[in-house]
């Protein structure tokens, strides 16, 4: 019988589970959080599907929220801590912020880091909330 565990360098998060509820996308964008925003704080993240390994500080992780399966790029995390859970086959844990890109980093993290079409946020103009159009200008 094979054992499956998944390796990430990114910590995806939808906010059911646990994507820092601090982190207002549209708030950002007109007045950018910086990562002393967020210095020493410790968030948690729970009931990711499968279980999964993340690097180790001080290698880092990219931080990001899924909303409805489109990807933003927030910046860098250190993973401190995860349970796994064998019967649910699920990954909680916790994490520290070490990086908040700038709404431009934001913007442009996808297409360097990713690359997936189907994925990306910031090219997403037809389904999205009117308050995220007024910024989905690309330059």
């Amino acid at each position: 019988m094979a054992t499956f565990i998944e390796l990430n360098d990114t910590l995806q998060l939808t906010k059911a589970q646990g994507f820092p509820k601090e982190l207002d996308l549209e708030k950002h964008l007109k007045n950018p959080f910086t990562t002393k925003d967020f210095e020493e704080r410790v968030f948690e993240f729970k009931d990711k599907p499968e279980i999964r390994v993340y690097k180790i500080p001080p290698v880092r992780n990219f931080l990001v929220e899924n909303r409805h399966g489109k990807w933003i790029y927030w910046g860098l995390v250190h993973i401190l801590e995860t349970t796994c859970d064998y019967v649910k086959k699920t990954t909680s844990g916790k994490f520290k912020i070490i990086h908040i890109y700038s709404p431009e980093e934001m913007k442009k993290a996808h297409g360097l880091i990713d690359r997936d079409k189907e994925t990306r946020y910031f090219d997403y103009p037809k389904n999205r909330p009117r308050a995220d159009l007024i910024y989905s200008h690309h330059g």
